[in-house]
């Protein structure tokens, strides 16, 4: 039976969110320089049509737990940059698809490297038994909230 959330152990939910600001911090350096006009919620916009392919407006929105017309705007901007793409179904006229132009992807590959080498300077700095720890929490963490391993991307 899952925990509710209530019964949450307070110093365990501290210290993910301690974690979690540790993370933003690694997320906002792997922009910068790269991409500094794009908000974090753009980035994370790119990075689910880069995890999980295109995808319809409300089913984005969905994922980015904000609403179909935040969404909308949002892509809007992401649109006017050329890092995403709108395509009518063939089968369905009035159903759009999101999906990300290779300039899109190309800013969340060169993040990501970047992160790679970031969280890697990081974990070097940690004993190779508090490491493995830290992934193994990391990764409960990631299946938890439905997030897709880079390893399972479309076109990776």
């Amino acid at each position: 039976m899952q925990e509710s959330p209530e019964s949450a152990d307070a110093d365990l939910v501290d210290a993910v969110l301690t974690g979690s600001r540790a993370m933003i911090a690694v997320a906002v350096r792997s922009l910068s320089g790269l991409a500094e006009d794009i908000t974090l919620a753009q980035y994370r916009t790119l990075v689910v049509l880069a995890s999980r392919g295109p995808q319809k407006l409300a089913d984005l929105a969905a994922c980015l737990g904000v609403t179909p017309p935040t969404a909308g705007r949002m892509c809007d901007r992401l649109a006017r940059r050329e890092l995403v793409g709108r395509h009518r179904e063939e089968d369905d006229r009035r159903v759009v698809r999101i999906s990300l132009t290779p300039a899109g992807r190309d800013i969340v590959d060169e993040a990501t490297r970047q992160r790679r080498v970031y969280i890697a300077e990081i974990l070097a700095g940690l004993p190779p038994a508090r490491r493995r720890e830290a992934a193994a929490g990391l990764r409960a963490f990631a299946e938890a909230t439905g997030e897709v391993p880079d390893s399972e991307w479309p076109g990776v």
